[in-house]
């Protein structure tokens, strides 16, 4: 996969304790190709994960939870 800043990616975050999921989108920074991380912005606002994480908030999570990929000129 190769991701760009600037793009956007649709990622499912887990709580693994709980079973809860929820879909967020987060705009991408950069990437580390060889730990398979993408790491940006969170772009949306979480609903089941409000506590935990904010909008803006910066993160990186693992290409097997990407679930979409969009680039910035499709918005």
């Amino acid at each position: 996969m190769e991701f760009v800043a600037g793009d956007y990616v649709k990622v499912e975050i887990k709580n693994d304790s709980t079973g809860e999921s929820e879909w967020i989108w987060l705009r991408v920074d950069y990437c580390d190709e060889s730990k398979r991380l993408v790491f940006g912005w969170l772009d949306s606002a979480p609903v089941v994960f409000a506590t935990e994480l904010k909008l803006g908030q910066h993160m990186a999570v693992s290409y097997d939870n990407v679930r979409d990929h969009k680039k910035s000129s499709e918005f």
